[in-house]
């Protein structure tokens, strides 16, 4: 290859991956990483979502907490099927000048009201984000939400 061209070649390769780390977003966790994770994982139906709404000079950021009722407890202790559990999960976007930086918008895959689902959980540990000592169900970011027909 003539030396020009593979200096274009490079440099347009390294163009390409400048731009994909700048708008970087943490990667779905695949199910064997989102079970090792997870301390708790339940199936169950989504009752109520509550939210609030914060924003500083570059982020809006909407954090939630659904109250789920369990049908069925696949991991963890302390929690039972007809129990009420209260998750917590979160999402921002980009309200500053300019591209954002490379970060995580937060959860994907946001449930609805009545959505049935598998929840991957993580309580007094890390979440996929960072870690919690608070006793709090944590959803492990960014993919922990998994639909289901029931």
């Amino acid at each position: 290859m003539h030396p020009l061209r593979l200096t274009l070649t490079l440099f347009g390769w390294l163009a390409l991956l400048t731009v994909g780390v700048a708008h970087a977003e943490k990667v779905d966790l695949p199910p064997a990483s989102l079970s090792g994770t997870a301390t708790h994982i339940i199936v169950g139906t989504v009752a109520a979502i509550y939210e609030s709404k914060s924003a500083d000079k570059q982020w809006s950021t909407t954090s939630y907490l659904a109250e789920v009722r369990i049908k069925t407890v696949e991991k963890g202790e302390g929690l039972k099927t007809g129990d009420l559990v209260y998750v917590r999960y979160w999402h921002r976007a980009w309200i500053g000048a300019g591209d954002p930086p490379p970060t995580t918008n937060g959860h994907r895959g946001l449930p609805k009201q009545d959505e049935f689902l598998r929840i991957y959980l993580a309580r007094n540990s890390y979440n996929g984000f960072g870690e919690t000592k608070d006793g709090g169900f944590d959803v492990v970011g960014a993919n922990g939400f998994e639909k289901l027909k029931e």
